[in-house]
């Protein structure tokens, strides 16, 4: 109780006001290098850069330069915060060849094209690292494009904060990007951070808020999401048309609205999510017609989904999926589903619902009788989704008082739980940990 206790204060704290504070980056940026070509503040990068032969480091100063520059040869552009590169049209750094390095300064505005991508830093290469950056009031904040074994790693990108998030670019592209790894960076009010056409990516210790989409995949591959933060976005991390994707660890909090979801899968297959924490989200974990394909399935272990209006949705049903060793505790209701679908041949095994009103005689921690979640105003809400308007209101509470009195109202059983727990978990991974760690 008192690291749940704990987490949510870490949760409030991240989220108290309308607008999501920017969290301090903690990742220290790469140190100025010993030995490279010094370049003063002013209109002259571009010049040094071409200048400058393949494998050279360059070292900005602290002042302003202007903008945008392009880097055509393997170079290392290094700068303290205090370096600021500046550019109102064009994508503010542009690389185009490997082994390309960028770290430390601080780079401000760019172009406005959503057609041409333009953004703080567009990179197309191999082997290119882009570290300890500071973006800001870029349409798009980093796009890492056609690239591989890339790391984008400790960098603050804060995007324009327009109240329509569909005019703002993204915080983080990967787009046709492989074996590429993603950590320590906080991206706050920016669009999404995207990862399509993508494969073999880690992305790790991130902390994402007041965006879109927390993290959004498509079509992507054997991708890891872990050790993360996604708080105030309106979805934390989606999965689409991808398979493989391993989710563990990630703290994913008050995603809120009629489109708030925690984590969400469509038509997406061999998914394992491990230790997640989703507090406060309107739906905790949705799931659209996921796993598709035939051959694969998608597991559901040691999570925690808490104060969400419902912790399961399921756009219909499925199959070969199982829910087993999570804990639902101070949800609206445990599921949801569309249409006139049921949760029946999912495998919901050694949950804990705080709900449950069973007994445990063996002692075993096991409830001795099945949870079975069954309510009317759920079920008549999944054949007529505009009911959900009357959602917690008291003619809802009514229905279920009469599903519960009247047997010729008796709704039917949507889940079924052979083995459910009459305690909590003992979660060896909290919150509280990870903001230690």
């Amino acid at each position: 109780m008192r690291s749940l206790v704990r987490a949510l204060l870490v949760v409030a704290a991240s989220c108290g006001g309308e607008r999501i504070e920017s969290v301090a980056n903690p990742f220290v940026a790469p140190p100025r290098p010993v030995l490279g070509i010094d370049v003063p503040p002013g209109d002259g990068l571009q010049r040094a850069i071409d200048a400058s032969p393949a494998g050279a480091t360059l070292r900005l100063l602290p002042g302003e330069y202007a903008g945008p520059v392009t880097i055509t040869k393997a170079l290392r552009l290094w700068g303290p915060p205090d370096a600021v590169l500046t550019a109102h049209e064009g994508s503010t750094v542009r690389v185009a060849a490997n082994h390309v390095a960028l770290g430390g300064f601080t780079i401000v505005g760019s172009g406005q094209r959503f057609d041409l991508t333009e953004g703080g830093v567009h990179a197309q290469g191999d082997d290119i690292r882009i570290e300890g950056l500071t973006v800001r009031d870029a349409l798009f904040g980093i796009l890492v494009e056609k690239c591989a074994r890339a790391i984008v790693r400790g960098n603050t990108v804060v995007g324009t904060g327009l109240p329509a998030m569909g005019l703002r670019g993204d915080g983080i592209r990967l787009w046709e990007t492989n074996d590429s790894l993603v950590e320590h960076n906080v991206v706050t009010d920016s669009r999404d951070v995207v990862v399509w056409y993508s494969s073999r990516n880690r992305l790790v210790a991130n902390s994402v808020s007041g965006s879109r989409y927390g993290t959004h995949f498509m079509y992507s591959h054997e991708n890891v999401v872990e050790d993360s933060r996604y708080i105030g976005n309106e979805v934390g991390v989606f999965v689409m048309y991808s398979r493989g994707i391993a989710m563990r660890r990630n703290l994913i909090a008050r995603c809120g609205g009629a489109a708030g979801i925690g984590i969400g899968l469509k038509e997406a297959g061999d998914i394992a999510i491990e230790d997640d924490w989703l507090l406060a989200n309107t739906t905790g974990l949705y799931v659209d017609n996921s796993p598709l394909d035939p051959a694969h399935s998608n597991v559901y272990r040691h999570n925690v989904v808490r104060y969400s209006e419902a912790a399961v949705a399921l756009h219909s049903a499925v199959r070969r999926t199982e829910i087993v060793d999570n804990e639902f505790r101070d949800n609206g209701a445990v599921l949801r589903v569309g249409g006139r679908g049921d949760a029946l041949e999912c495998v919901f095994r050694g949950n804990y619902y705080d709900t449950y009103r069973g007994y445990d005689l063996d002692g075993d921690g096991s409830g001795d009788v099945p949870f079975e979640f069954r309510r009317l105003s759920t079920q008549i809400e999944g054949r007529y989704p505009e009911l959900a308007l009357l959602h917690g209101a008291p003619a809802m509470a009514m229905v279920d008082l009469v599903g519960e009195v009247l047997p010729l109202f008796a709704p039917r059983v949507l889940m079924r739980d052979e083995e459910p727990r009459v305690r909590p978990l003992a979660m060896a991974w909290t919150p509280e940990v990870q903001r230690a760690r």
